[in-house]
């Protein structure tokens, strides 16, 4: 009897890869590929925009610079150009992921959405299915599956009664470049994290006058403490103090350094910053001139939105606000469980489990990389931990006489099966 696995082999256009299938060529994914380039490992890299690390080159808005200093930032194997400054622009960081690709020679397969990945038991392979365009789908078979898609693949706007009658501008942040069409508007920024606040200082640049939602506590942090990076001095103490000591040290200096946030309407969580971190992935905003200027009332804070009339927002404490645009700095989602199937790393919200630690593959040759909330940083830790795994592996199976298919170096073999 044929089984399915034999059967679909031969009816679809399929590529076998002599070594892991890569989703998603932004930082994860990139440095994932110079690990195993490093190691002497072939592996494909399929990315669905036309570009790599398109959330940064096409949903991120132009004042927008490195929060931590660049040390904490590079990809692994090849550091920033000694001229950056401690803070890279968005232009820069670019450019240095363009450098990094070109030094590795990576060479993504773009214009690849993957519509599913499931492992087959029967042949003990991943079996990748992309969407090249509208009429052509191609599948990936290899040992081994990297889960590199990143953790902000899809916009998320929360549903508000009345938002589809309003008549004013509504957009999401990956939308949003400069305040330049805003001038002279009443804008609403629905989220206060670090683009929410970004931003609202970007609109008050431009004579927009921005109000800005704030629904639950916020740890405000200076993004230097007395010329020092706060998350730097952080990372340093916490090598010779407890977590719980640390956070009351950078309070403590935050609170001389910004003063207090409470009247502003700015409560901050009962955990302290490091600690809300480590456990629930809720990153502190760092000031860089927001909280002047909600001091000074150019920023308006207002609490939760109860709905949305055709020019104004009514707020969950009565108050009817007069708005021109809408703004959501809600975040963004992971979409994996849109398509990878029959997995054992993540949870029912798209984010690794707790029990995976930094770099772990799931059963059956399934790996993720940047997908444990610790941004760039914690994608180099992944991807070295990763590719140090695969190659061994990969080793032993290049090793084994019994390998059904041959492959050239560079990613898959250059004829379908």
């Amino acid at each position: 009897m044929t089984n399915k696995f034999t059967t679909n082999l031969f009816s679809c256009r399929c590529m076998w890869v002599n070594g892991p299938i890569i989703v998603g060529a932004g930082p994860s994914g990139l440095a994932t590929a110079a690990c195993l380039t490093k190691n002497g490992v072939p592996y494909v890299i399929l990315e669905r925009s036309n570009c790599i690390a398109s959330l940064w080159q096409k949903r991120t808005y132009d004042r927008l610079k490195l929060h931590l200093p660049k040390q904490f930032c590079q990809l692994p194997l090849l550091p920033f150009p000694e001229d950056y400054p401690e803070y890279p622009t968005k232009k820069q960081f670019i450019k240095y992921l363009e450098l990094y690709r070109n030094h590795f020679n990576i060479e993504p397969h773009f214009n690849e959405r993957v519509l599913s990945a499931r492992f087959d038991r029967v042949s003990g392979l991943w079996r990748v299915v992309t969407s090249r365009d509208r009429f052509e789908e191609v599948e990936y078979i290899s040992k081994w599956l990297v889960v590199a898609a990143g953790e902000n693949a899809e916009c998320v706007i929360p549903e508000f009664d009345g938002l589809d009658d309003f008549n004013g501008n509504i957009s999401h942040v990956s939308e949003y470049k400069c305040g330049e069409r805003y001038r002279g508007e009443k804008v609403l920024v629905v989220g206060c994290g670090n683009s929410g606040m970004e931003i609202c200082l970007d609109l008050c640049e431009y004579n927009a006058f921005p109000s800005m939602v704030v629904r639950d506590s916020v740890h405000i942090l200076p993004r230097e403490i007395f010329g020092k990076s706060t998350f730097e001095t952080g990372v340093l103490l916490m090598q010779c103090l407890p977590l719980w000591l640390v956070d009351k040290i950078v309070l403590f200096l935050t609170w001389l350094v910004l003063g207090s946030t409470e009247n502003l309407g700015l409560k901050r969580p009962s955990k302290g910053p490091f600690a809300l971190k480590k456990t629930e992935g809720r990153t502190p905003v760092l000031d860089i001139g927001a909280l002047s200027k909600i001091r000074s009332g150019d920023i308006k804070i207002v609490p939760a939105v109860k709905r949305f009339f055709k020019n104004s927002v009514e707020l969950v404490d009565g108050r009817v606000v007069p708005v021109d645009s809408v703004i959501f700095a809600t975040g963004y989602r992971t979409n994996v469980l849109d398509w990878l199937q029959e997995n054992d790393l993540f949870n029912n919200q798209g984010y690794t489990k707790e029990i995976v630690q930094i770099g772990s593959k799931g059963n059956s040759g399934l790996y993720v990389v940047g997908y444990t909330k610790k941004g760039l940083s914690g994608c180099s830790s992944d991807a070295i931990k990763v590719a140090i795994d695969i190659s061994r592996e990969w080793r032993e199976a290049a090793a084994d006489a019994s390998m059904t298919f041959s492959c050239k170096r560079r990613s898959c073999s250059n004829k379908y099966i």
